[in-house]
């Protein structure tokens, strides 16, 4: 019983921390700001809990490494 509430406790609060730094990141697309480093560091909280921040996490990795290939180039 307890160790339920703990392991929901723990997923509540970095779904909390994660969508915060998250939607940080999104608002510094819009302000001077580094965006593109804020974003992922929020996926990757969120992708410590939540397989489906673990796939976007992945993609964005993925696109990542492609733009850097193709300026790369």
């Amino acid at each position: 019983m307890i160790n339920n509430i703990l392991r929901h406790t723990k997923r509540v609060v970095i779904f909390v921390i994660g969508i915060t730094v998250l939607l940080f990141g999104v608002i510094l697309i819009f302000t001077p700001g580094p965006a593109i480093i804020v974003i992922p560091i929020g996926l990757a909280i969120l992708a410590t809990e939540f397989l489906w921040a673990r796939r976007l996490l992945h993609k964005v990795k993925e696109k990542v490494k492609e733009t850097k290939d193709k300026v790369m180039k």
